[in-house]
C-alpha cells in the first residue's frame, strides 16, 4: 500500500491536468455511469462537521472521509482534516492513502477554474478572492492557470490574515501583483473575475446590481443551508445559474435561500457540462457558477494521482 503526504501530492500535480480529470467528472456525472450514495454528513454543533464520501467508477474507486472544525485556528491547526483512500477497481483493496485535505484543496481548485475556463472571457486579467484561507490560495494558483491574470485583489474580514496571505501567494507567483483590500466593493469594481470561498451566512458584497453587472463569479463558500455569499442583486442579472452537480440545490444557501425567496427560478438553473455541451453559455454576460463539490471529483482525481505517484516511484509503502 502507498502513502502520499501533502509534499508528494503538491509534487505531482499538474493543474491542466488536474482541470480535464474534472472535466472528465463532469462527463461521468451527466452520463449517470458511477455509484455515489449520498455524503453522510454528521454534525457536532455549529462548528465541526464530519464527512463521508465514497463513490465507484469503471475506471476508479474510493472514499474521502473528512472532519472540519471551524474553531481549529484557535489551535493554529487548519480547519479540514482527513484522508483519502484510492480502492483497487477490481479486487477492492486499499491501494493508496492519500492526504485528504491536499486532494481536497487540488480538486477544489480545478474545479473553480473549470468554472472560469467556460464562463469569463479567456482575456480576463484581473481577479478577486473575498477569503483567504487555504481554498482561496488554491483557487487562485488554479486560476492563473487559465486565464491571463496580471492582478489579485483579496479581501478577509481578518486584515491581518488577509496581508500574510497576499505576501504568501506573492511568493508562488512572482509575474502577478496580488493586493490586498479594505472592502469587497473596491475588489469587485477592479476585478473581472471574482471567486468567492467563505463560510459566509450573509452575503459578502455588496447588494448593487450596477457593481455586479458584467463581473464573472464563483462561488466555493455556502455549503450549507444556513450559508449565503450572494445577494440578491445578482440573481436580476442572471440568465443562468451554472452548478456542478444538482443536489447543489439541497445544500447551498446561495440556491436555496434564492428559490425560496422567488429570486431565481429553478428552470435557470442547470449544470456547467450542460452548458457546456449545449454551447450556451454566454460570457459577454453576467455569469454565476456555483460548486459545492462531489465525491466523483476526488476519486478521479486521487486515482490520477496515485497512477502519476507509482510511474514515477513517489511516495512511502507501507505494510498493515
Amino acid at each position: 500500500m502507498l502513502y502520499l503526504n501533502k509534499k508528494d501530492i503538491s509534487s505531482l500535480i499538474v493543474y491542466e491536468e488536474v482541470i480535464q480529470i474534472i472535466e472528465r467528472a463532469m462527463e461521468i456525472y451527466e452520463s449517470k455511469d458511477f455509484t455515489m450514495p449520498d455524503r453522510i454528513t454528521v454534525n457536532n454543533g455549529d462548528t465541526e462537521t464530519y464527512l463521508y464520501m465514497p463513490c465507484l467508477t469503471k475506471e476508479a474507486k474510493g472514499t474521502k472521509i473528512l472532519t472540519l472544525n471551524s474553531e481549529n485556528y484557535k489551535l493554529n491547526k487548519p480547519m479540514l482534516q482527513g484522508v483519502m483512500l484510492v480502492n483497487n477497481p477490481k479486487s477492492g483493496e486499499i491501494e493508496c492513502i492519500l492526504d485528504g485535505a491536499s486532494v481536497t484543496a487540488y480538486r477544489t481548485g480545478a474545479v473553480g477554474s473549470t468554472g472560469i475556463k467556460y464562463t469569463s472571457p479567456e482575456t480576463c486579467k484581473n481577479l478577486g478572492v473575498i477569503g483567504t484561507g487555504v481554498q482561496g490560495f488554491y483557487q487562485s494558483l488554479y486560476a492563473v492557470s487559465v486565464r491571463p491574470i496580471e492582478n489579485i485583489f483579496v479581501f478577509d474580514l481578518d486584515k491581518n490574515k488577509c496581508e500574510e496571505f497576499a505576501k504568501n501567494l506573492q511568493k508562488e507567483l512572482h509575474n502577478v501583483k496580488v493586493i490586498p483590500m479594505d472592502d469587497t466593493r473596491e475588489l469587485v469594481e477592479k476585478s473581472e473575475i471574482i471567486v468567492t470561498v467563505t463560510p459566509s451566512s450573509k452575503p459578502v458584497m455588496p447588494d448593487d446590481e450596477s457593481l455586479l453587472k458584467g463581473k464573472h463569479f464563483v462561488g466555493i463558500g455556502s455549503s450549507k443551508h444556513k450559508m449565503r455569499e450572494y445577494p440578491e442583486a445578482i440573481y436580476k442579472l442572471l440568465d443562468k445559474v451554472y452548478i456542478d452537480v444538482d443536489f447543489a440545490m439541497e445544500e447551498s444557501g446561495d440556491l436555496i435561500t434564492p428559490c425560496e425567496k422567488g429570486w431565481l427560478k429553478e428552470e435557470k438553473v442547470e449544470t456547467l457540462f450542460s452548458g457546456i455541451k449545449n454551447n450556451s453559455i454566454d460570457k459577454n454576460k453576467t455569469t454565476f457558477y456555483k460548486s459545492v463539490g462531489m465525491a466523483l471529483f476526488d476519486v478521479l482525481v486521487a486515482d490520477y494521482i496515485y497512477k502519476k505517484a507509482v510511474e514515477k516511484g513517489i511516495g512511502q509503502n507501507i505494510i498493515l
